[in-house]
């Protein structure tokens, strides 16, 4: 329905354009060549309005175009992000290797005394073992 209403505005709009144009020249004077010049000035204006009309048109689809896939770019971009937050934290051990059991208690030690660790202070305890060897826990 909409075709044919574009269809006779645009053949209403060449033919003032070709009427104004011979009108302005003078009915008794009109020659083909007078007749030529209006038609081809009108379809000229109604040419670059329609390559502006398809200009805009092609625009707009490569904007839509470049629109999703710039959201889409983004998306996948947060998506990434959340999954990096949701990852597992790897932590590497920075203590040095276990070191080799003494021969027997300290010299002074009742064998009944509870077993003597160092700890930094601050530092939580931890048991041998609680850590493989990457830094993950067991």
């Amino acid at each position: 329905m909409r075709v044919p209403i574009v269809v006779y505005g645009v053949l209403y709009v060449v033919i003032e354009m070709v009427g104004s144009q011979l009108d302005s020249v003078g009915w008794p004077q009109l020659t083909a060549l007078d007749v030529a010049t209006a038609v081809v000035n009108a379809l000229l204006v109604v040419a670059v309005g329609v390559a502006v009309l398809v200009a805009v048109d092609v625009l707009g689809h490569r904007w839509r175009r470049w629109l999703r896939a710039y959201r889409r770019e983004q998306a996948r971009l947060a998506d990434e992000a959340e999954q990096a937050e949701r990852a597992p934290i790897i932590v590497r051990a920075w203590r040095p290797g276990r070191l080799a059991l003494a021969a027997g208690p300290p010299p002074g030690a009742s064998a009944a005394a509870p077993p003597v660790t160092t700890r930094v202070a601050g530092e939580p305890y931890m048991e041998p073992g609680f850590l493989d060897q990457h830094g993950r826990l067991l």
